[in-house]
């Protein structure tokens, strides 16, 4: 039950009734009128700007024409309190406790569905993201990105569209073959005793090759790895495919399992660059030409040649953009238009990719070719992951795979655990930079969001264990016509707030609303928690030690909203903390 929603279409169609009496002009489009949040200072539940967007029609100030509708709504409405105008023209509805009663009815008699928006058209969803080199164990630098991509895949679950996990795995080009020939060193070292070559800036010396190594030989023990080239090939497949099992593990102790893994190296084999090339070819969006000069390279030492290039600009790109080497073999934008004309012949909806903050130069030209190869302009959207800062002691933590001395997600969740990840890297929109303190997230107090939402769920379920409730059993109330005070009506406005955030969330594809969200419900709980010390008639459990059904369904109420919410973000609501 979205309240806002239901009062947006009441709205409409008090005020097409009415122009159709001639009572009220109205305009074509009606997509100007919203009903949303009040602003604080306003005893009210919900606040609509109607009378604003349609004043110019009847060339009447917005507060006049807000008294006139006001009267058509009560006319309408047998659930409102009071309805009153605020400048400049705003009008302000408080309902009655029958309302809220039977808004709580329907949460609890619903509750599976409380918070979906069930008018939305539901679609299929191809949404890839972390795609790491598989050079080595995930690092903080793909954490945020990974919970990102994994959160927005329960939102759009949550919301009953169809949702598919990948991650493409760069297992083809130069970066492999350094770091196939860090490993063999690394063999060359336990067998040989050879000091692996740390200077060497091609080489990937971080300690856990060693262990890649150590399996590698364990598994072919009559392979005496005495020359790269004729080991090559072999080598470089069973070193990835111990990088992924690394990559993996981290993932899944991050509470993430992707449904795909689609490798470079098999879409180059078959063929699939040779045959997007051909079918841009064929729509005339490649051609031979020069490029200038980049623009940090100087024109001195810049070699104009004839390249294959991509008519990026055609779409708004800053430069067409090339396909090919200067060896005529593939770039690797060339891999990666072959692997987004694969994810559309597999006929998604839309595609959806997270890319990490080094990344957001990459998404016009590839926006573009999805563009050129799909004919839809909005097929393809790209969500930015930016950068994390860890502080630790009040000094940050540097980070670089190649050196070896970067921290790793599996060092960051053995420090505060799954949850504290999850919660924290998405407590912030991700398009700006996130301070992960590992200080504020292992604090008990309100400066620590996760420890704040749990430990509401966390009270609640310590009120139902007082009177012998199982939180997660059903309940029977006939009788919903409760009596609420202003104090627990505001914990009712910011329940019924939950459909819309989960709306908002999904249409922006911006999860991080949800920990916010959360955060809010806790507070006004704990607040109200909080009045009880001094007042029994804000006690959940009376003199009499009974918990009234007036509060029970309060209680079950935040609850539901908060299990639902956490559940979406992938982390625990431990009834006992």
């Amino acid at each position: 039950m979205n309240i806002f929603d239901l009062y947006l279409e009441k709205i409409i169609k008090i005020v097409t009734l009415a122009s159709k009496a001639k009572e009220i002009e109205i305009p074509e489009n009606l997509n100007g009128i919203k009903v949303d949040v009040p602003p604080v200072q306003f005893d009210c539940d919900i606040s609509t700007n109607v009378a604003m967007v349609l004043s110019k029609a009847n060339k009447k100030a917005p507060s006049v024409l807000a008294e006139q509708i006001i009267e058509l709504i009560k006319k309408d409405d047998k659930e409102i309190e009071n309805i009153s105008v605020a400048n400049p023209g705003f009008i302000n509805i408080k309902f009655k406790n029958s309302f809220w009663s039977n808004f709580l009815k329907n949460i609890i008699t619903n509750n599976k569905s409380f918070g979906i928006n069930k008018k939305s058209i539901k679609k299929k969803y191809l949404l890839e993201f972390v795609s790491a080199n598989p050079t080595g164990p995930l690092h903080v630098g793909h954490c945020r990105g990974a919970i990102l991509g994994d959160v927005l895949s329960n939102l759009l679950s949550f919301n009953n569209h169809t949702v598919t996990k990948e991650y493409y795995v760069n297992d083809d080009g130069n970066q492999i073959l350094h770091f196939s020939k860090s490993v063999y060193l690394r063999i060359r070292e336990i067998l040989k005793k050879e000091p692996f070559p740390k200077d060497n800036p091609d080489l990937y010396p971080g300690d856990y090759l060693i262990n890649i190594a150590k399996n590698i030989i364990k598994n072919n023990k009559n392979s005496k790895f005495d020359n790269f080239e004729e080991v090559s090939n072999n080598l470089t497949k069973q070193s990835v495919e111990e990088s992924l099992k690394l990559i993996k593990f981290n993932l899944k102790n991050l509470g993430i399992i992707h449904d795909n893994f689609i490798s470079e190296e098999e879409i180059v084999k078959k063929k699939e660059v040779e045959k997007v090339i051909k079918k841009l070819k064929k729509n005339n969006f490649v051609y031979e030409g020069k490029l200038n000069a980049p623009k940090n390279e100087k024109s001195t030492d810049w070699k104009e040649r004839n390249q294959l290039l991509f008519k990026s600009t055609d779409f708004g790109d800053d430069k067409d953009r090339p396909l090919q080497k200067a060896d005529k073999s593939w770039t690797y934008f060339a891999s990666d238009v072959a692997y987004h004309n694969n994810k559309l012949e597999r006929n998604y909806d839309v595609l959806i990719n997270i890319l990490g903050a080094d990344h957001a130069g990459y998404i016009k030209r590839i926006t573009s070719v999805v563009e050129a190869l799909s004919g839809n302009k909005n097929k393809l959207i790209c969500k930015v992951s930016q950068l994390v800062k860890l502080i630790k002691d009040g000094k940050p933590f540097k980070m670089s795979k190649r050196k070896g001395d970067y921290i790793t997600v599996e060092d960051l969740i053995n420090e505060v655990g799954k949850d504290a990840t999850r919660f924290i890297m998405l407590n912030r929109s991700s398009d700006v930079e996130l301070d992960f303190d590992f200080t504020k997230v292992k604090e008990k107090s309100k400066d620590n969001p996760l420890y704040y939402v749990q430990y509401c769920y966390a009270r609640i379920c310590s009120v139902f264990r007082h009177v012998n409730i199982n939180i997660n059993d059903k309940v029977n109330i006939k009788n919903f016509d409760f009596k609420y005070k202003l104090e627990e009506i505001k914990i009712l406005r910011k329940i019924s707030q939950w459909p819309q955030c989960i709306e908002i969330s999904t249409s922006k594809l911006e999860p991080h609303r949800i920990p916010t969200y959360l955060y809010e419900l806790a507070s006004e709980f704990h607040s109200f928690w909080n009045m009880g010390r001094d007042n029994e008639e804000f006690r959940f459990i009376n003199k009499d030690k009974n918990l009234s059904e007036e509060k029970l369904v309060l209680l079950l109420s935040i609850s539901k909203v908060i299990k639902s919410g956490m559940n979406i973000i992938g982390v625990n609501t431990p009834e006992k903390m």
